[in-house]
């Protein structure tokens, strides 16, 4: 793709974000953010008994390129397992998201993959114990981009 179709295409995730809100009752709830420039993202999700995710959703509020990478994360990872996830290379996700338009603003762009990929080491341990991984929420209520 050229650049301009890169520009296009998160600015399409931005403005009509792919699994935005919450879920009920979800098995991980998990907070990232990016000190950097006040990026926050929540990501919930529904892990079937394969530990497959069988539902997934975002909520935050940041620049363009955070918000479109929680976007297209999300439909990455519907029905893979929480070990792929852990192991998805970065790559994957720049380079559909145009690795010359995001370069400048790594962090940014994986701040919803990272955070997915730290719920993924985190909830076999408490699943184990027969417990979710649940985080507090401290902007859950100011995130809406109303």
């Amino acid at each position: 793709m050229e650049r301009s179709e890169y520009i296009e295409f998160l600015l399409d995730h931005y403005n009509n974000p792919r699994n935005r809100g919450a879920i009920d009752d979800p098995d991980i709830l998990v907070n990232g953010g990016n000190p950097g420039c006040g990026d926050v993202v929540s990501m919930y999700l529904k892990v079937d008994d394969d530990n497959r995710v069988a539902d997934v959703k975002f909520e935050g509020k940041g620049c363009t390129i955070s918000m479109a990478g929680a976007s297209l994360i999300t439909e990455m990872v519907m029905g893979k397992t929480l070990q792929e996830i852990e192991e998805m290379p970065y790559a994957d996700l720049i380079d559909q998201m145009g690795e010359d338009v995001v370069k400048s603003r790594l962090r940014c762009a994986t701040l919803g993959i990272d955070t997915l990929k730290g719920a993924a080491r985190e909830y076999p341990s408490r699943k184990a114990v027969g417990q979710k991984l649940i985080q507090p929420i401290v902007l859950a209520h100011t995130l809406s981009t109303d």
